[in-house]
């Protein structure tokens, strides 16, 4: 499920890999990418029964192993609440949490005169920039289809805000009623290093000051979650970005889900004796 803003093509990496050995879906949310346009921002609800039907529709069988990254992992953990006897496991890649509301570090005046400087030089130059960081995280991905995702990119930078707007209030609501995570093998990473894609909208300065004590409270959040349910695990990224997750340690990550598929089956195969 991919992070806001982002489309399943950008995860093509992790894709090819998986797909060699199991189903591996990669979709577009209606709003972003390919698909139908809609208003945005979504309700989790409305995502997650969108996802179910495309599904159904392709004639892709439950249970299902979800990879969710940011704002995809909100909706894979709605869509666990809601259909539990549909998903067999979850990887989360730095999910958003609630908790980070009230303990994200907070910008201080200190900052303010740098900060300024920063994005003056972000609105002249966020298309040369952009397309830098675009360039060097789809490296690998063909030429046609890298030129598409720029492309794309760089026309729909705002739909990362819009998609994320409304996590304040109703998508953070629906998982604090939507009950308990089921028993399923579930990963949370957490990504320990600064994100490329900040670096062009926030102070150097604030990105540095604020890393630790930010990684310090994923720490915490993200154990917390894992511990949420009985095969929870966290795991920790020290080398990758929030952005760049996926491409920064994509080995990490398929490795990941070989294990979940191993576990699965295992468990699938204990219960049926």
């Amino acid at each position: 499920m991919p992070a806001a803003g982002m489309v399943g093509l950008d995860y093509l990496n992790l894709h090819h890999k998986v797909s060699t050995y199991t189903t591996s879906v990669i979709y577009d949310r209606l709003g972003t990418g390919w698909s139908d346009r809609v208003k945005l921002p979504r309700n989790a609800v409305e995502v997650t029964d969108e996802l179910r039907n495309v599904l159904h529709t392709a004639g892709v069988p439950a249970p299902y192993l979800f990879v969710g990254h940011s704002l995809g992992g909100i909706y894979a953990q709605r869509y666990a609440q809601r259909f539990p006897d549909e998903v067999a496991g979850m990887i989360l890649l730095e999910p958003p949490h609630e908790d980070f509301r009230t303990n994200t570090p907070k910008f201080k005046k200190r900052y303010l005169l740098q900060q300024s400087f920063t994005i003056l030089r972000a609105l002249l130059t966020y298309k040369k920039s952009f397309r830098a960081l675009f360039n060097q995280m789809f490296a690998t991905w063909p030429d046609e289809i890298r030129e598409l995702l720029i492309e794309y990119h760089l026309k729909t930078l705002s739909k990362t805000f819009t998609e994320r707007k409304n996590l304040n209030s109703q998508i953070y609501e629906e998982i604090r009623k939507g009950g308990k995570l089921p028993d399923i093998p579930l990963i949370v990473y957490t990504a320990m290093g600064i994100d490329p894609f900040m670096t062009p909208i926030t102070s150097k300065s604030f990105l540095r000051d604020t890393l630790d004590p930010f990684n310090h409270i994923k720490n915490t959040v993200y154990t917390k979650l894992a511990n949420s349910v009985p095969r929870g695990e966290h795991r920790i990224l020290r080398s990758a970005g929030h952005t760049t997750i996926h491409t920064d340690c994509s080995d990490e990550v398929v490795e990941a889900i070989s294990h979940l598929i191993d576990l699965i089956h295992t468990h699938e195969e204990s219960t049926s004796e």
